[in-house]
């Protein structure tokens, strides 16, 4: 293992945006046993400390590549295009309008019927910006149009977590 390695290169998978998550999940079970301080136990503190900073390299990686939104955000900055979230916050305008009314409907909705419609809905646009991304990314290599992608996905996370939360109070 290279300390310099993308989490690609450690995982030794293809640095593309489509992943099969049971390749990802065997490779890293790999690697973390590979690198359990335990098996350099006999070579003292030193080796068992450089053993537990690759345990954390690895499961940092493992994070970033299971998740779409991180993998896809992770590939747009090894292209050289940042995501930027905190400061780039433009975004067009129906994209907007979209996020007003769902938040409107939020606001209004008090059942559970009408909310696990809101988040159909919200799951819905997740799933068709992800295939957005796998294209962007994969097929078209528009890292930039991507990073835009990555940053709508990220609003799109923000308010399904609101609507999950909502439906979790009506649960109780």
């Amino acid at each position: 293992m290279k300390l310099d390695a993308t989490d690609f290169e450690l995982f030794d998978v293809p640095a593309t945006f489509a992943q099969d998550r049971a390749v990802l999940d065997a490779r890293w079970k790999e690697l973390l046993r590979e690198a359990h301080p335990d098996r350099v136990a006999a070579q003292g503190a030193v080796a068992q400390r450089v053993a537990m900073q690759w345990s954390v390299r690895i499961n940092e990686a493992y994070q970033r590549l299971k998740d779409p939104i991180k993998r896809a955000a992770y590939l747009c900055r090894l292209n050289g295009v940042t995501i930027d979230a905190e400061h780039n916050t433009a975004m067009p305008t129906d994209f907007l309008m979209q996020q007003m009314a769902w938040r409107e409907q939020l606001d209004e909705t008090g059942d559970a019927a009408g909310l696990q419609a809101l988040q159909d809905e919200v799951d819905d646009a997740r799933r068709r910006g992800l295939s957005s991304l796998d294209w962007l990314i994969d097929e078209k290599g528009d890292f930039a149009q991507a990073a835009a992608q990555v940053r709508a996905l990220m609003f799109i996370e923000r308010f399904g977590e609101d609507v999950e939360a909502r439906l979790d109070r009506l649960g109780q």
